[in-house]
């Protein structure tokens, strides 16, 4: 096999289009104002890249031992483990290296932020050898893996989420989570992974709505009690006369409610309908043009109004 064909079977392994999940690290510097601190930047960069290296390793993981099972799966079978285009030799090397890379790397951010990356990389093995195997422990396990890259960035920062929107990180990973079940539930059943056989349809339909909603009141919540956004902006602050009456006293990021709306709707509509890419939110993501534009109006308006 020549280098270019091993190289791009070895990106498969890493599934670097699942990489988007961590940006989440970046949540805790956006939300307090900090996004521009050109060293707190850096530093959850650093972890962001460690969230990249030991996720990349646990997928390789999840292949290893999954090969079997995705072997009977209509897309899942083109895996390069699947296929036999990586030998289980080489995956296991890649997992030592990256996780090697990714530890050593975190180590440097302090060992706080060390031994939570140890614990992410612990209940990614955690899930593939047991969790997914049962049912509820499954859709917790992956919220919590979510729910960790958002703390990530506040172990390195020191800056935390506001409540609501930590109660928004935690509802909104769980409705993730129950979408991405449905998803398998509705095209693979059982056959490939044997904790479906514990679900019922209705279930996974009443989590999806219960979480939808609990992500959205949450987030409306956070935007109400946030404080007001100030505008330094003399220009801004004396437009038209309306001084602090307009800009000032304002709770201008309840505005991006409606983005949010439309994003949770749209993935709603698109799980329900069964779209194949149910099973990966993150290629859903991708599928959609409205529920990428809900997502990049909503930070187009977060940027401009904490920051602008």
């Amino acid at each position: 096999m020549n280098f270019s064909r091993r190289f791009k079977n070895y990106l498969i392994l890493f599934r670097p289009w699942q990489w988007a999940k961590n940006l989440a690290a970046f949540a805790a510097i956006i939300f307090t104002g900090q996004l521009f601190n050109a060293q707190l930047f850096y530093q959850v960069f650093l972890a962001f890249v460690v969230l990249c290296l030991l996720s990349s390793a646990s997928y390789i993981f999840n292949d290893l031992l999954d090969a079997p099972f995705d072997r009977r799966h209509p897309l899942k079978k083109q895996r390069p483990l699947a296929a036999g285009q990586v030998t289980p030799s080489e995956a296991i090397s890649l997992i030592f290296i990256l996780f090697l890379a990714g530890f050593s790397l975190a180590v440097l951010l302090g060992w706080p932020f060390a031994l939570l990356m140890l614990f992410f990389f612990g209940l990614h093995l955690a899930y593939t050898l047991w969790l997914k195997k049962l049912v509820l422990w499954d859709i917790a396990a992956i919220a919590t893996s979510f729910i960790i890259r958002a703390f990530s960035g506040e172990l390195v920062s020191g800056y935390h989420l506001p409540v609501w929107l930590f109660f928004t990180v935690v509802f909104l990973a769980l409705f993730i989570a129950a979408g991405k079940r449905r998803g398998e539930w509705v095209h693979e059943g059982s056959k490939t992974r044997p904790a479906l056989k514990n679900y019922r349809l209705t279930l996974l339909d009443f989590y999806l709505s219960l979480f939808g909603v609990s992500t959205l009141l949450s987030y409306s919540l956070f935007t109400y009690f946030a404080g007001p956004q100030s505008f330094a902006n003399q220009y801004f602050r004396s437009l038209f006369g309306l001084r602090s009456y307009l800009l000032m006293d304002r709770k201008w990021l309840m505005l991006t409610i409606f983005p949010v709306i439309t994003g949770i709707m749209e993935y709603g509509r698109l799980v329900f309908h069964g779209r194949p890419e149910s099973e990966q939110p993150e290629k859903l993501l991708a599928a959609s043009g409205t529920l990428l534009g809900s997502v990049f109006l909503w930070g187009v308006m977060i940027i401009l109004i904490l920051y602008g």
